[in-house]
């Protein structure tokens, strides 16, 4: 079998305190998802870098990242963004969106995203599974953690999507659209750490109170992801499929 490609479609600026500990978002994604035999690409799309339209074709999958812009918005690089999710969309090409990535997917695939009525979502929570997630050599259980940190959703799913997942929280924590796409609400590539310091720099500025912080920190501490399920989930998805 030849060597298998896939890009990570970067959607925010890395942090001081992610290139110091992990070198960068893109490594954080390749601890979590990359395997032997692979070639994986970065292309910075909030920078305006994306994938040359005669190369899709060369790229088993692509994940898009979190952000701390709006999937509803139309920033210039959104707009193409929503462009490349349709062309890769036609070709069955496999995507896996993470939070930001998991509500533009839903937009470009004719669903509503807006802000939470609920407001933030800050921590780890425990989601529960659609018995339609299937992956029989994974033998997943029926609730999963996983670190949150947003405050926008999916709201009404694309027409031919399921939800795969759900909180008490969130209605759409997962969804799937064919067998070449699944969104993601919550963070699975994402450590304790990158999250405590996360809501430190939200703090800063000023996107959430200190009181609220507090009670994030606390789950924070005293909950645990379920990382190694999430890592084996993500990539038996982008590699396998359902």
């Amino acid at each position: 079998m030849g060597r298998k490609r896939f890009g990570v479609l970067m959607c925010a600026e890395d942090s001081e305190h992610v290139i110091k500990i992990y070198g960068g978002y893109f490594r954080v994604f390749m601890k979590m998802l990359e395997e032997e035999n692979e070639t994986w690409d970065m292309y910075k799309v909030s920078c305006g870098e994306f994938p040359k339209d005669d190369d899709l074709c060369l790229y088993d999958g692509f994940v898009i990242s979190g952000s701390c812009s709006d999937a509803y918005g139309n920033d210039k690089w959104i707009c193409d963004l929503v462009t490349l999710i349709k062309k890769l969309d036609s070709m069955h090409t496999k995507i896996l969106g993470i939070c930001f990535g998991h509500q533009v997917l839903g937009r470009a695939l004719g669903g509503k995203v807006a802000p939470s009525p609920s407001g933030w979502d800050i921590g780890v929570r425990s989601i529960t599974l659609s018995s339609h997630v299937s992956f029989p050599s994974l033998n997943l259980p029926t609730k999963l953690s996983i670190i949150e940190c947003h405050r926008d959703e999916i709201q009404e799913l694309p027409k031919k999507a399921e939800v795969i997942a759900w909180s008490d929280k969130t209605g759409i924590e997962m969804f799937k659209y064919g067998h070449h796409i699944m969104g993601i609400q919550g963070h699975p590539e994402y450590s304790r750490y990158i999250l405590l310091n996360l809501i430190d720099r939200l703090i800063q500025r000023n996107f959430i109170m200190e009181a609220f912080a507090i009670g994030a920190r606390e789950k924070a501490v005293v909950l645990q992801p379920d990382t190694n399920v999430w890592k084996r989930l993500c990539i038996n998805f982008l590699k396998n499929g359902f």
